[in-house]
């Protein structure tokens, strides 16, 4: 019986530590049908838009795009996105470092001078499929 209790146990601990999540990202407000969209899943503030634990690029279609992360395990992810309209890979800025393309973060999260924190672009995966609404904003 003992055996039982503890192999029942390790299987639970086991489905409960690999348990992999989705992760709907949509997009919206995107100004033309130019280009593509990159989405980037951060999930560190050290790496926060330096390098990505995962991400997607789409081809822009219309006004909005959705991006779908299968088999993301649960944690804190902060999310950036990009409207690479010239497909060179980077968010082009202009000689003062402001965005020459649409970019936006989870949580629509704004920086005051620049991008924001981790912090406030990050979002938590637990347990369930979810989705993130993200206003594509143009300077």
């Amino acid at each position: 019986m003992k055996t039982i209790i503890l192999f029942g146990l390790a299987l639970f601990v086991s489905k409960v530590s690999t348990a992999q999540e989705t992760l709907r990202v949509e997009v919206t407000h995107i100004k033309n049908s130019t280009g593509t969209v990159r989405v980037g899943l951060f999930n560190s503030d050290a790496n926060f838009l330096k390098k990505a634990f995962t991400g997607q690029t789409v081809k822009v279609n219309g006004e909005k795009v959705e991006v779908i992360f299968k088999n993301i395990p649960p944690g804190e992810y902060a999310i950036s996105v990009i409207h690479d309209e010239n497909e060179n890979g980077e968010l082009d800025s202009n000689l003062f470092g402001i965005p020459k393309e649409g970019f936006g973060f989870g949580n629509d999260a704004m920086g005051t001078f620049g991008p924001p924190a981790f912090d406030k672009a990050k979002i938590t995966v637990n347990g369930e499929t979810q989705k993130q609404v993200i206003k594509m904003r143009y300077f």
